[in-house]
């Protein structure tokens, strides 16, 4: 019977679901059960029991999901490579291994009993077993393979029952049979083809179980590999059986399904059709057999293929194939084979034979396929249709589809999907889909889940209900749901099945939820809507859908019980009901109004008349009474009716807003004069209503708060309004008053001002000023004096003129048209240019051509007058160089020499040479000027040209010679020792084209000092890091070069020669690196008495002793004197030197002895081995006795300066341990201070980390997502990473390079290629190391879906990475990422820890991360440095003390239709954008950051009563300018206070009008004087930063007082204290989460580390300490702290430069508890060490133990490794855009091409495999290179 074959009442849906559980569904059972991954769940209807087949586990259960019985199915000894049985001795790759359950079968009818099972596993090449229940009834059948033996290979399998056609066969002729779809695998038996026939009943010896007999049909391929069938589903329908599958065909993958006759076991009827699903869906996840509208259908759900490749994206899709039509398209297949050769109608191929077999579509007789419509001997097969069956997707979706199945609910087809995430979505065809979202399961690849009428089950050994319709409480929530097993139950009130509901077969009283069509009864209408709470009346209701009636006569509430109601200006909403006995079936609302509420809320009289008659309810004005009614009269009779009221019901009353009576315009100028008399006039209507004697009219002036009365005159006009004129100068706030004084400084200013404010230019006493005309006693000025002209700049200018020209004055025009035309330089026009003029002060104009040297004053010319500069402008430049010649890659230094070259700005000098800019490297003078030239792409001569400005000079006569870049074919020797002046002999061609070669070494100090500076771990070092030397040039191909001297306490890490730009690197040469020694040693001559001289005899030779003399030195290099003649070197061996002396004794070199000295100069290294004396008659005199006094006189003199010493070093040091005292009292005090505040900070921090507890239990961690999570791990810092990319390709030559990226894709997949493709990359020059990481992040990306080979190629690369180090210095292993193999293991960890940091480490750092944020915003923050009060950074700490106050904000936020206040806390000394960004905190709280809108699209709106309305900001007219400091605006500016009211509005909609109203509220008087110039100012928040502030004299104390106040910082030392102690907690959650043991380490950790162990068990490395390195560096430095410092590569958060200084601290704790050295802490020791120097022991043990329990754990991690692996290869693989990845590496290989194909063909297996043959066809496909092929 079929796998999946139950009563019709059981459903069974294979799903493909990854994510895990994450919330219970209600009425759920859930069962924990070992063996994850489960793969098969089996109901057994009859028995009432359910099976679950997992790894190395079998259960047996109740359906209730209580377990009945339990079998280990594994692990056993086992290897995919050997056939079973397993004998260690002959299979040595065997090791323990999972058994992964691939076939869960159950076996009824003849000859079989109830609870007969069929169990395969992957284990012994994937044998079958016959079970009773769960037990073993045999023992498993070892030589018949039927499952596939790896565990992401697929196989399924149906059991058929047929008649036995042969005799003998007994029990009844019944014959049971299973077929299998097996897909391929690459190791085991390689003969199994992909369909085979398992024999299962009768079993008659020797027949045995499973066997695959003679006469038991099998699909025959001609290549297994070719045909890689990866099967999903195999069912029975009618008299054939049918597979479904996917597989290569051509270039791209498809889905076929394929059918067999049940009684055919020759395959003879073997045929089958691909399934097209329109939209690019090409490979299919799973399917079901199912009915839609009564006939039988198959179900499956599609993926689209990553370009050409089986790798499923999320872009999916559910297609629906109808039964009949396939059988159609099959039947048609074979017709066209069997009687028209395979050709249709059309002559166009309609079947082929498929699978590479030998047989071919013939011309039989037209009745055959009638004849035999299971094919026959002479019919051909197997049969494949080329043409596809088509179907339009049901359902799309976004998310990857991988399982669906059928059920009928109320007469539809209900299809239930479910994808990669979890989440289970109905599906009613052919309509739309709605997600159930609150059904989601866990299931892993494979998994059988089955759903009965109101449960289904999975394989989390869980059973869940199909729907939940009682969750939904109302008719709303019921349709919106969408639910196709729910609707709403109109007269019983409830959401339920229809079958539920008593009425449902009355129309309209249960509604369908899924039916688009479908409406909840409402209320249509209401009469009257709305009505006065002072009446009461009578109410109609209008109902749609409504079951009994149409409408509703009901009562209103009378006006006694409407009093008790709030008044309201907007009215109150009362919710009408209408009710069926106890339920309600609707409700609707009608609202009532108070006209005294609006009345109440109108403002003045006038204002309160207009909100009366304008409001939304029919209220009136009475205007003598001051009344707003609903009544239609007023007590004094005059009434003004609303705007709604269509006639009056009086001629006296009139309607609407225009009848009531105000005062509307000011008829007077808005402008008031200062220190004037003015008179206003206003106008005003309506007011005849008033006819009662009133007191006389008052102007009401406010002026700054201050209200003043002034009396008014009232006439009436003809147009019956009236004119009120108020006397004095004080004027409402409508007006503005100004002051002509204020800017304008001269009279062209004063003329530019609008002629509306009356300003003129005074010529009177004291001195000329702009005034109001009134106020001038003389006559105006009619005209300005002349232009005045103060400064110039430049004074010079080139002859081709090009450059501009500033001119500074007064009285230079009052607008740019004036100047036009008037300019003259010298004598020359100038253009004025618009940009740079400014009234009146400043001209800037463009310099024209002279044509020659000339100079002359600066003439501007306004209108009539003329001003002229006091200073001459000169014309200039005179040009010269000599001839040079440098290399194409550039670096030559260019000499141009000329005269008055500082003609113009300094800016505008620029050189070039041709087109090529050369780089200006020294300061340039009046003589000359010092260029670096650039590269070029070409060699040749090159004109040397000098751009002044636009002007350009050209040196006539001269030419640069751009040559051949220098090339190094040899240099030796390739060893020098510390001391270095070793020559260098260096060949090779164009090397006297190089100005000045120098050769480099780049040392690294053996102790460095990590520090963090802009998110970068930069080395910094005491000294320096690159030596170099200059070399001599002997000819164009021999230079020499002498070996920089090096300090022995550095590693040398590389040497290279500098050719000006070109830089060879010793190893490229030669590829032989460059070796350094330590210096040779030589021993004295006489060694026993070193104040003799030694003894020599003439005619022999002089022997001197020493040790690797010869390891960087040879004989003829080495030269050694005597005095001052040479001692002809002989012999030069390991320990001895030999030299020949001169027969006379040489004379002494030095006054100081008569005695020669024997010296040896090795290079820089000069060795004084001591005096020599010849041997003869005459012996030098003994020492003198004044020799000898004085030696003793000096011995004295050193004793005694030696006690004295002694003396004083014992009296500092008992000063030095006072003051140690005294500073361990001093913090002992400042820590019990500290510990009190410590408790009350972390109080508060506690209280507001449990709201963020509740925070992320709810919407959960802001985890990135793995697509965003490995883009800003593999490429940190880029803008546009690969992962986000497309590839940009003309579609013309879209599939050719695709196709050749395929095939690259292919050879990155040989071992060989990848390998030597990563070793010529890394030998190239060019290839820097951001190259190295970037190569190694793509190779991660192209492998992805294959990270079992990317693991196994980062092993073999590590491997020679460890052979490299071993021989130098193992300690250095992996400190840093220079090449690509160990970027690749820092993308391989983040792969593996993904998930480690989503389930443990994430929550904890999220944690810490929001603790920080909340600590540091509580303190006052520099928005400009970045330092903040409260922070763990000595260095980001703000030093002073800050006065601030906490101030809440009501901010309103927009709900909806809603606007809630919402409380929010911030400093006064906070900037605009701080306060935005807290507000945006706390709105989004629990949002991700990603989510939020930017502070920066938002303006901040203070609002205060109802017409003032503020935009905030933090630079305005307002800020406050002192010096060149200008200080960025705070709420403390502002003046805002504690408990205002402020809103986030679109910047959009604020910017508009900022201008006027900003200014006038925030104090400013005229808005002319906002445009004064703001250039060179220096923002500052809190603090000025200074680079190098300077000491006030009268701080300037000794240096010991100074060392002292150093010391102890007190009040500094206490905030970081404070903030390490509230923060502890969270930091000790973090470490612990990632070092803790309590739960296994991440599989890759473990994994990883065995790997290093055997590493150093392999080369011998015994020292513990090493390992310990390798692991720190491998993990803690290379992953971890990346983490810490970069939450945000993991979270979705914004990490500040405050925030980012206190993680810096964190992560270097982190790196110091990783070390092996002693933490050792002092006075000087910094501040952050001192801060953890307690904590840090404690988390060495950590890490220690950590390090110990991983080692000690057993270890045989690689297959539970590859399984991993396995899995994230298939999880996450969709999420990398492979073909970008390999288009950006095939860069790489079109830029060193040459150098790739040389190195695979020097490879002898390279060269068996063609790998450069098969990159040449890549390279032509791509980018059609013209190659050999």
């Amino acid at each position: 019977m079929l796998a999946s074959s139950i009563p019709p009442s059981l459903l069974l849906l294979l799903l493909h679901i990854l994510s895990p559980f994450s919330q219970p569904v209600d009425a759920s059972i859930h069962v924990e059960l070992k063996g994850a991954p489960l793969s098969h769940l089996l109901l057994d209807p009859g028995a009432g029991h359910i099976y679950v087949g997992g790894v190395n586990n079998l259960y047996q259960l109740t359906t209730d999901l209580e377990v009945l019985s339990h079998v280990k199915t594994g692990p056993y000894r086992d290897s995919p490579e050997c056939l079973p049985p397993i004998v260690l001795q002959e299979c040595p790759s065997a090791k323990d291994t999972d058994n992964y359950n691939k076939l869960l079968l159950m076996e009824t009818g003849q000859g079989a009993e109830p609870g007969s099972l069929i169990v395969c596993g992957s284990l012994f090449q994937g044998i079958c077993e016959k079970r009773y229940l769960i037990y073993q009834t045999s023992n498993p059948v070892d030589t018949q393979y039927v499952a596939a033996n790896a565990p992401g290979v697929s196989t399924v399998a149906v059991v058929i029952t047929t008649k036995n056609k042969q005799e003998g066969g007994g029990d009844g002729d019944v014959l049971r049979l299973m077929l299998v779809g097996r897909s391929y695998t690459s190791k085991g038996p390689g003969d199994i083809p992909p369909i085979t026939t398992r024999w299962l009943f009768p079993v008659v010896p020797p027949r045995r179980a499973f066997s695959q007999e003679e006469e038991l049909g099998k699909l025959v391929v001609g290549s297994y590999s070719d045909y890689n069938n990866h099967f999903v589903k195999a069912v029975v329908h009618g008299n054939h059986v049918y597979f479904l599958f996917s597989r290569r065909h051509k270039k791209e993958y498809r889905t076929y399904a394929s059918r067999l006759c049940i009684s055919d076991r020759s395959f003879y009827s073997y045929v089958e059709v691909p399934l097209l699903c329109q939209g690019g869906y090409n490979l299919a996840q799973g399917a079901w057999l199912g009915n839609h509208s009564g006939e039988p259908h198959l179900f499956v759900v599609m993926a689209a293929g990553q370009a050409s490749t089986p790798v499923a994206t999320n872009r999916s899709a559910l297609c629906v194939y109808g039964m009949a039509e396939l059988d159609t398209m099959l039947r048609r297949a074979q017709e066209v084979c069997y009687t028209e050769g395979g050709q249709g109608s059309g002559g166009k191929e309609e079947a082929y034979i498929e699978y590479g077999v030998s047989s071919k579509c013939l011309k039989l007789p037209k009745d055959s396929l009638s004849e035999y419509p299971c094919g026959g001997e002479h019919t051909p097969n197997p049969i494949a249709s080329a043409v596809p069956l088509k179907a339009t997707p049901i359902v799309n979706s976004t998310i990857q589809l991988t399982a669906v199945t059928t059920a009928t609910e109320a007469g539809h087809t209900i299809a239930f999907l479910g994808d990669r995430k979890g989440q289970l979505q109905k599906v009613t065809p052919p309509t739309c889909f709605t997600a159930v979202s609150h059904m989601k399961l866990t299931a892993s690849v494979g998994s059988l889940t089955s759903v009965t009428l109101s449960h289904m089950y999975h394989t989390t050994a869980e059973m869940v209900p199909v729907s939940s319709c009682e969750k939904q409480t109302d008719c709303r929530s019921c349709l919106a749901v969408r639910d196709p097993y729910c609707g709403w139950c109109v007269l019983e009130g409830r959401c339920s099945r229809k079958h539920q509901c008593q009425r449902h077969l009355q129309p309209n009283h249960w509604l369908w939820s899924f039916e688009p069509t479908s409406q909840c009864v409402t209320v249509q209408s209401l009469q009257p809507a709305n009505h006065s709470k002072e009446e009461q009346t009578q109410v109609g209701c209008c109902c749609f859908d409504l079951i009994l009636t149409d409408s509703v006569m009901m009562q209103s509430a009378t006006p006694a019980v409407m009093t008790a109601w709030v008044r309201a200006p907007s009215g109150v909403a009362g919710r009408l009901s209408l009710m069926f006995g106890h339920v309600t079936v609707t409700t609707g609302n009608m609202t009532f109004y108070d006209c005294m509420a609006v009345n109440a809320e109108g403002g003045g009289f006038c204002f309160r008349c207009l909100a009366c008659v304008s409001s939304v309810w029919r209220c009136n004005w009475c205007p003598l009474d001051q009344l707003c009614t609903h009544n239609h009269s007023c007590p004094n009779q005059h009434i003004i009716l609303n705007h709604r009221v269509r006639r009056p019901t009086a001629p006296s009353d009139s309607p609407g807003p225009t009848s009531c009576p105000l005062v509307y315009a000011l008829q007077s100028s808005a402008l008031v004069p200062m220190g004037l008399s003015a008179t206003v006039v206003l106008r005003g209507r309506n007011l005849d209503v008033y006819t009662v004697s009133l007191p006389p009219y008052v102007c009401v002036v406010e002026i700054e708060g201050s209200r003043i009365n002034l009396t008014a005159s009232v006439e009436k006009m003809h147009d019956n309004t009236h004119t009120f004129t108020c006397r004095q100068h004080q004027v409402r706030d409508a007006l503005q008053l100004y002051d002509c004084s204020a800017g304008q400084s001269d009279c062209s200013q004063c003329r530019a001002v609008p002629k509306e404010y009356g300003c003129v230019w005074c010529p009177g006493s004291p001195a000329p000023s702009c005034v109001y005309n009134r106020t001038c006693s003389s006559e105006p000025a009619d005209t300005c004096p002349p232009p005045q002209i103060t400064k110039v700049e430049p004074a010079s200018g080139p002859l081709e003129g090009g450059i501009l020209v500033t001119i500074t004055g007064s009285n230079l025009g009052m607008k740019y048209e004036d100047v036009v035309g008037g300019v003259t330089v010298a004598g020359i026009q100038c253009l004025p240019q618009s940009k740079g003029y400014k009234i009146s002060t400043r001209v800037v104009c463009e310099l024209q051509p002279s044509g020659k040297q000339k100079e002359g004053p600066i003439l501007v010319t306004v209108g009539t007058t003329r001003g002229r500069s006091t200073k001459m402008f000169t014309y200039q430049v005179r040009l010269s160089s000599p001839v040079l010649r440098g290399p194409v890659s550039g670096g030559t230094r260019l000499t141009i020499k000329g005269r008055q070259l500082l003609t113009g700005q300094t800016s505008d000098l620029s050189a070039f040479l041709g087109t090529q800019p050369c780089y200006i490297v020294e300061e340039v003078n009046d003589t000359q000027l010092v260029c670096q030239t650039g590269s070029s792409n070409r060699t040749g001569l090159v004109p040397v040209r000098v751009l002044f400005g636009k002007a350009e000079r050209t040196i006539p006569n001269i030419t640069f010679h751009y040559l051949e870049d220098p090339v190094i074919t040899n240099a030796i020797p390739a060893e020098s020792f510390y001391a270095g002046g070793r020559v260098i002999r260096v060949e090779g061609r164009n090397l006297d084209v190089v100005q000045q070669p120098i050769i480099s070494v780049w040392v690294e100090p053996l102790e460095i000092q990590r520090v963090k500076r802009k998110k970068r771990l930069a080395l910094l070092t005491s000294k320096q890091q690159l030596v170099s030397e200059r070399c001599s040039i002997l000819s164009s191909s021999q230079m020499t070069c002498p070996t920089p001297r090096v300090n022995p306490e550095v590693k040398v890490k590389g040497v290279w020669f500098q050719l000006d730009n070109v830089r060879v690197h010793y190893e490229s040469i030669k590829g032989k690196s460059f070796t350094y020694y330590p210096n040779p040693v030589l021993f004295p001559i006489n060694r026993e008495n070193l104040d003799v001289p030694f003894r020599f005899k003439p005619g022999g030779v002089i022997a001197v002793e020493g040790q690797d003399l010869t390891r960087a030195m040879s004989k003829e290099e080495v030269k050694a004197w005597l005095g001052d003649q040479e001692c002809d070197v002989k012999t030069l061996d390991s320990t001895h030197l030999y030299c020949d002396p001169p027969e006379v004794q040489p004379l002494s070199v030095d006054d100081s002895n008569e005695l020669p000295s024997l010296k040896v100069f090795m290079g820089n290294l000069q060795v004084d081995l001591g005096l020599v004396q010849y041997d003869s008659n005459s012996l030098l005199p003994a020492v003198p006795l004044a020799a000898q006094i004085g030696l003793g006189a000096g011995a004295a003199v050193i004793i005694l300066s030696v006690l004295v010493i002694i003396l004083m070093y014992r009296r500092k040091s008992k000063q030095a341990l006072r003051d140690y005292k005294k500073v361990l009292l001093q913090l002992e005090t400042l820590e019990i201070n500290v510990g009190d505040q410590c408790r009350k900070e972390f109080t508060d921090l506690m209280t507001e980390m449990m709201d963020l507890s509740s925070d992320v239990g709810g919407p959960g961690v802001p985890l990135l997502d793995y697509r965003i999570y490995a883009e800003r791990v593999f490429f940190p810092g880029q803008q546009t990473a690969p992962l986000s990319r497309q590839l940009d390709l003309p579609e013309s030559r879209r599939q050719t390079v695709e196709q050749g990226l395929q095939q690259l894709n292919n050879l990155l997949n040989n071992r060989l290629f990848l390998t030597r493709f990563i070793h010529t990359l890394e030998a190239q020059q060019g290839f820097s190391q951001r190259d190295r990481g970037y190569v190694a992040s793509l190779l991660t990306m192209a492998l992805h879906d294959k990270l079992e080979y990317f693991t196994e190629v980062m092993k073999s690369l590590l491997q020679d990475l460890v052979q490299q180090y071993v021989a130098k210095n193992p300690k250095l292993m992996l400190r840093r990422t220079e090449t690509v193999v160990e970027k690749m293991l820092t993308n391989w960890m983040s792969i593996c820890l993904y998930s480690f940091l989503k389930e443990v480490a994430g929550e904890p750092l999220y944690m810490l991360y929001r603790a920080i944020k909340y600590q540091v915003d509580k303190g006052p923050v520099d928005a400009v440095t970045g330092k903040a009060k409260r922070t763990l950074n000595d260095s980001h700490l703000l030093r002073e003390d800050i006065e601030y106050c906490s101030v809440t904000l009501t901010v309103l936020v927009k709900n909806g239709v809603e606007v809630q206040p919402c409380p929010v806390k911030v400093l006064d000394t906070d900037t605009i954008t701080q306060v935005k960004d807290k507000i945006l905190d706390q709105v989004y709280r629990g949002a991700p950051f990603s989510q939020r809108p930017s502070a920066d699209s938002l303006d901040l709106e203070w609002r205060s009563g109802q017409a003032g309305h503020l935009t905030l900001s933090d630079d305005d007219v307002t800020a406050v300018v002192q010096g060149r400091w200008k200080r960025l605006n705070t709420l403390q500016h502002y003046k805002v206070p504690d408990g205002a009211t402020v809103a986030l509005i679109p910047r959009s909609q604020s910017s508009g009008g900022v201008g006027v109203n900003q200014v006038f509220q925030t104090g400013e008087k005229t808005p002319m004087l906002e445009g004064e110039e703001e250039e060179g100012l220096r923002l500052w928040h809190l603090v000025k930063s200074s680079e190098d502030p300077e000491i006030p004299k009268h701080r300037k104390s000794s240096m010991r007082e100074r060392e002292r106040a150093k010391a102890i910082p007190e009040i500094y030392l206490t905030r970081l204290l404070s903030m390490k102690g509230t923060l502890q907690k969270f930091v000790d959650d973090v470490f612990v989460a990632i070092l803790s043991t309590k739960r296994p380490p991440p599989i890759a950790v473990r994994f990883f580390f065995d790997f290093l162990d055997d590493m150093a068990e392999k080369h011998g490395i015994d020292d513990p300490e090493t390992v310990h390195i390798w692991k720190t560096n491998s993990l803690p430095l290379r992953f971890w702290v990346n983490i810490l410092k970069n939450p945000q590569f993991v979270l979705d958060v914004q990490v500040t430069d405050s925030i980012d200084a206190v993680l810096s601290v964190i992560a270097q704790t982190f790196i110091d508890s990783c070390t092996t050295s002693e933490h050792k802490v002092g006075r000087d020791s910094p501040v952050n060490k001192l801060l953890y120097a307690r904590e840090i022991p404690r988390y060495k043990q950590l890490v220690e133990r950590y390090y110990s329990d991983i080692h000690s754990a057993a270890s045989g991690c690689y297959q539970e490794m590859n399984s991993t692996l396995t899995e994230l290869s298939g999880s996450f693989a969709s999420e990398m855009n492979n073909l970008v990845a390999l288009h950006e590496l095939y860069k790489y290989i079109n830029k060193y091409y040459d150098q790739i194909i040389m190195s695979l063909e020097e490879d002898s297996s390279g060269q068996k495999m063609q790998l450069a043959y098969r990159l040449q066809q890549v390279a032509a496909l791509v980018e059609n290179k013209v190659t050999d092929l």
